[in-house]
């Protein structure tokens, strides 16, 4: 579902904030990726959604992540972002999750009825008509997922999935990620939230991996976590 190959990036000349990034995700797998402030975390996620162009190979789905294919790769890929309110920018939840579709080429009718399903799935129908500033953090990120789902794509991006949300709306997300079938990699300092919805970890440390493994096993591994500037997650402390 998506590769990286010897991945660099500088945003100055000679000084990489990723240096030779090489992983590989599966189709259906969830994948944590963690590290401490500066780690290169969102800037691998920019690399791979075509938002930055550095060296080395990306690969989603087996095509190249470049200028010219940007377009049949964003129709693969979902990205939430960390503040939802830089996602949601129609007036209403439906308004939203109907924007994208209707702008590949299906009829408003249809459209309607993909986002009925979504919302259904989600068990969120009450925010159909809700205005997006009228509505709680965690319920625009409930809904932000609902509108990147109606693209129905193969693969989603989380940023931060539960940062700021409190500890009803957290489980929610958490029961929501362990239910998609989509492939999922997803950035978070919330090391229990990782533990509980990825059955794999990429650990990052000054632009380079430190380690890919079993979530079970790199989340228990005290002395090589305290290495990368993290702590372990509390359950496991």
């Amino acid at each position: 579902m998506l590769e990286l190959k010897q991945v660099r990036f500088a945003y100055e000349k000679g000084k990489d904030v990723i240096r030779d990034v090489s992983f590989r995700i599966g189709d259906g797998e969830n994948v944590g990726l963690i590290g401490a402030n500066g780690a290169g975390k969102s800037t691998v996620l920019k690399l791979i959604l075509g938002l930055l162009a550095g060296e080395g190979e990306i690969l989603a789905d087996q095509i190249p992540v470049e200028k010219k294919t940007l377009p049949q790769i964003r129709k693969k890929m979902g990205y939430v972002l960390q503040n939802s309110d830089n996602q949601m920018f129609m007036p209403t939840v439906l308004e939203d999750m109907v924007f994208g579709p209707v702008n590949y080429g299906l009829t408003r009718a249809a459209a309607e009825e993909k986002a009925e399903r979504v919302l259904e799935q989600l068990n969120i129908s009450g925010l159909k008509d809700r205005y997006n500033h009228r509505i709680s953090g965690g319920e625009k990120k409930m809904a932000a997922i609902a509108t990147i789902l109606t693209m129905e794509p193969d693969l989603i991006l989380m940023d931060e999935p539960t940062a700021s949300l409190d500890p009803y709306n957290r489980r929610q997300m958490i029961r929501l990620m362990r239910d998609l079938s989509q492939t999922l990699l997803i950035t978070s300092h919330d090391l229990d939230m990782i533990y509980d919805t990825c059955s794999r970890v990429i650990l990052m440390h000054e632009g380079k991996i430190a380690a890919d493994g079993p979530a079970d096993v790199i989340l228990r591994d005290r002395k090589l976590l305290e290495a990368c500037h993290l702590e372990l997650p509390l359950r496991m402390k």
